[in-house]
């Protein structure tokens, strides 16, 4: 990942909240589908789902896979649900660091559901520095997935690059068409769709904002426990999606709001363990990779671990 791309982020601080939020989003998401799953399709048995599920990268031993009980959500609306405010609906105006962490999450996302993997090379780079391959053109029902899918397959770029590029961050004009706009407001436009949250307009003295209030409070708690359970080391060992949802919630600088309810003492064994979690499979080790931790997700998390919210 070219260092320029981090620096440029860090002075556009609040770039990307300029439009975020603007309500003409809602048309672009307006075909976002849950999970790839049409929702009340009758003609889906109980296999036919979970079928899907491991077809989408949702094995039975994730979060995600478990049960079938409510939406199943991406990496990205999960990041996303985490730093909303549950009534009023909107991420803290201070927050410079989930837009660029989100882009991540669409690779890890794709790389789990079997879409890209790196180029093999005789020379091995580091993860972030890996090129990106397309292998599985089928589109995922997710807008911004097959959004950034079709990117991906037009020129092999590294996983930091990558995410650069979507971010907007880059010195160079041609490639500017490659950013992803719009992203938290139609991550939340999605998560309307499936019923988590519910849209309203809230008055900011100077200007009127399309917000998203949590609709469905158990969604957004079930994540928050998956969260506390895999950092305290609660019940079973964590799955690959809830540790790669736990370190990028801590690169966006919305983890705390999920250890709100825990002691002084908890949260900063909660945050001991997020790094080492953070430090353990961006390397890669053999601990990570038996946790189904792919080289793109090494490569996502390693650029988290130079970012200005963990460093």
């Amino acid at each position: 990942m070219s260092s320029g791309g981090l620096t440029q982020r860090r002075r556009n601080v609040g770039s990307d909240n300029v439009d975020e939020y603007d309500s003409a989003a809602a048309s672009a998401a307006g075909g976002y589908r849950a999970s790839g799953l049409v929702q009340g399709d009758s003609r889906k048995d109980d296999a036919e789902v979970d079928d899907d599920a491991r077809d989408e990268g949702y094995s039975d031993d994730d979060a995600g896979g478990k049960g079938g009980k409510g939406p199943r959500l991406t990496l990205l609306e999960e990041v996303l649900l985490l730093g909303l405010k549950d009534a009023q609906g909107y991420l803290s105006f201070w927050n410079d660091n989930i837009s660029y962490v989100l882009r991540g999450c669409i690779l890890i996302e794709l790389s789990l559901r079997g879409r890209i993997t790196t180029v093999k090379e005789v020379r091995k780079r580091p993860f972030a520095e890996r090129l990106l391959e397309v292998v599985d053109e089928r589109a995922t029902g997710e807008v911004l997935l097959d959004e950034a899918l079709k990117l991906i397959k037009l020129e092999k770029q590294s996983v930091g690059n990558w995410i650069d590029l979507m971010s907007g961050e880059t010195w160079n004009l041609m490639k500017i068409g490659y950013q992803l706009k719009q992203v938290r407001e139609r991550i939340a436009k999605g998560l309307v769709d499936k019923g988590v949250l519910r849209t309203e307009k809230r008055n900011f003295v100077l200007f009127d904002m399309a917000t998203h209030p949590v609709a469905d409070p158990s969604v957004k708690e079930s994540i928050i426990q998956r969260a506390i359970d895999c950092l305290l080391g609660r019940g079973a060992p964590a799955d690959k999606r809830t540790i790669a949802m736990v370190c990028a919630a801590y690169a966006a600088n919305v983890l705390e709001n999920a250890l709100n309810g825990l002691s002084h003492v908890q949260r900063e064994a909660a945050f001991q363990k997020v790094d080492e979690l953070l430090q353990e499979h961006a390397a890669l080790t053999d601990k990570a990779k038996a946790a189904g931790t792919t080289e793109i997700m090494a490569g996502v998390l390693q650029v988290y671990t130079k970012m200005d919210s963990i460093l």
